[in-house]
């Protein structure tokens, strides 16, 4: 990767942190960088990338500072942007928030952090929970020369030995998020789950966990029967603990897990989804004076799931006023800062429809197309019911003491970006 220097700047350009890796990128090179970004954003156009003469800057955005990587070798962007974000993760572990008050109040912790961060250029340790062990906010006296912490040189950097639980527990969470947009006429013009396994480890010693899922690739490795139902997972990613080449070679997910919480793993599958919640939308003017909404909202998922929290946001024309509203279930509200009106369903059950009646009134009709309006949005969650249909085959724990440890496992489907356009 190769990384020369790490700079953080502030708003307008000036920096708040300067740290040199390799000596071959100066303090004065900022400027460089500071005139193309001026010069990209008065264009509209500023490019993650930006490269001056023979030097490379790579940077993003948090809250009101830059962080910018600068590089005289021909690096791995990805990487350098993976690293970033990470710093940004770890400082925002240390300080809740990254911005410019907290960069200017921690400017010698960040220091120490940058320097534990990368060495030479090349990331090192970057899991917050083992800078943590030494790195902290909290003056100390110290007699002795300080030592690092095992973990930093041991073989599994993200877990310390010595963890002791009175009762070994492993709760796991497969969440799943829809993304969908779906048109006028009701067809699917989008669609996509992403999903995530979370786990929050609270085992003794060094345990070993073996995760089984009802993966197509496995089933097909082992022979199994067609008919048993499986997912061809896609863009699967990996927390650092997994066991790479053991998965390669026979789809095994094993791993030592860092103690606490951490998502194992997350992936994708592009796949055609049907709509769990369906809208109907009808848009009724009358003489020069209000529009009235109908919509209609039906669970399309089986009877024994329920969705909670269910929210659908109507767009309304920027001139609506004095709204009314009638429901079959849950609450209405109008909110005039969105343009909107916010239907509420506290729970809803599979196969039930229910009905919103709104009536606004509206000086301007003729003069604004309803028909442009932006699409109904949805958000929900369904606990114990996943989209995919992944389910966790085993989860087996390990422990040279040999105890007993209880796995918990939930499933959640949630909304992600819900979108349907409304009828003309």
């Amino acid at each position: 990767m190769s990384v020369s220097a790490i700079f953080i700047l502030d708003a307008r350009g000036q920096v708040l942190i300067s740290r040199c890796y390799r000596g071959d990128v100066e303090l004065s090179y900022l400027d460089n960088f500071v005139q193309l970004l001026r010069d990209f954003e008065d264009e509209n156009e500023a490019y993650p990338l930006l490269t001056y003469g023979a030097t490379r800057y790579l940077w993003i955005s948090h809250n009101d500072v830059y962080l910018v990587a600068a590089t005289r070798k021909n690096a791995n962007a990805a990487l350098v942007f993976a690293f970033l974000y990470k710093v940004v993760e770890v400082f925002c572990q240390y300080f809740n928030e990254l911005e410019e008050e907290s960069v200017r109040d921690n400017f010698v912790i960040i220091y120490e952090l940058l320097d534990e961060l990368m060495d030479f250029g090349f990331p090192q340790t970057t899991d917050s929970k083992v800078l943590q062990e030494y790195i902290t906010q909290e003056g100390r006296c110290l007699e002795v020369a300080p030592r690092p912490p095992a973990t930093v040189t041991n073989a599994v950097s993200w877990r310390s030995e010595g963890i002791k639980y009175r009762k070994n527990e492993v709760f796991m969470d497969v969440v799943e998020s829809i993304n969908i947009l779906v048109s006028q006429s009701g067809a699917v013009l989008r669609s996509e789950i992403l999903g995530t396994i979370k786990l929050r480890v609270h085992l003794s010693g060094m345990p070993e966990l073996r995760l089984g899922l009802n993966d197509k690739t496995l089933f097909h490795l082992t022979g199994r029967s067609k008919s048993s139902p499986a997912v061809e997972l896609e863009d699967v990613k990996f927390h650092q603990c997994v066991r790479l080449s053991r998965f390669d070679n026979d789809r095994t997910i094993s791993f030592i897990p860092p103690d606490g919480e951490f998502e194992l793993l997350t992936y994708r599958l592009q796949t055609h989804v049907k709509p769990l919640i369906w809208i109907e939308s009808m848009i009724e003017k009358y003489s020069h004076s209000r529009v009235e909404i109908m919509i209609k909202a039906k669970s399309q998922f089986k009877k024994r799931s329920t969705a909670n929290a269910v929210e659908i946001l109507i767009p309304v024309p920027s001139d609506a006023d004095t709204p009314r509203f009638k429901t079959s279930t849950g609450s209405a509200k109008w909110l005039p800062e969105k343009n909107a009106v916010v239907w509420n369903i506290k729970s809803l059950p599979g196969g039930k429809e229910h009905m919103l009646r709104a009536q606004l009134s509206l000086p301007s009709v003729e003069a604004e197309d309803m028909s442009g309006n932006p699409p109904i949005s949805i958000s929900f969650n369904i606990p114990y019911f996943t989209v995919s249909g992944i389910q966790v085959r085993y989860l087996k724990i390990v422990e040279k003491t040999g105890y007993q440890a209880l796995p918990w496992v939930r499933y959640i489907t949630q909304s992600g970006d819900y979108q349907i356009r409304t009828q003309p």
